[in-house]
């Protein structure tokens, strides 16, 4: 493709902090039409939520989300890339990883933006976003983990 993650990515994402309850993430997320929000202390991505987070970790097990910070739901071991970073090798991790979205961090784990599996299909060619969205969506092949 030739095309760099600065190139499609969605810079300056809205995030949200440890602390903010997941009624106020979720309220952000209908407000952004959006399914997943970073999570960042001191302009720091120290996690990332997703609105299945919230269901699947709060929710089906009878927590109330009015109270309950981002933090306890929020996935930390992240899958990150870099503004400068090819394209192919982030739909590479992706695919890898099983994931539609991905941070992208810059010096000092800074949060500059997120690259998507629909940003990268608005991208790509059509042959290539079929490709694309067939192996990031496929069935994980064992158990998946938070």
């Amino acid at each position: 493709m030739g095309a760099k993650v600065s190139d499609v990515m969605t810079g300056r994402p809205r995030a949200v902090n440890p602390q903010t309850t997941l009624t106020e993430v979720a309220e952000l997320m209908e407000a952004e039409d959006v399914g997943s929000i970073p999570v960042v202390e001191e302009d720091r991505l120290v996690g990332m939520i997703t609105d299945r987070d919230i269901v699947v970790r709060a929710i089906a097990k009878g927590k109330d989300p009015k109270g309950m910070p981002a933090s306890a739901v929020s996935s930390r071991e992240l899958v990150t890339v870099h503004p400068d970073d090819d394209l192919s090798d982030a739909l590479e991790l992706m695919a890898r990883h099983q994931v539609r979205r991905l941070a992208v961090t810059g010096e000092n784990e800074s949060l500059v933006g997120v690259v998507s599996q629909a940003d990268v299909a608005r991208e790509a060619k059509e042959k290539d976003t079929g490709e694309v969205v067939q192996s990031i969506s496929r069935a994980p092949q064992g158990p998946r983990t938070p």
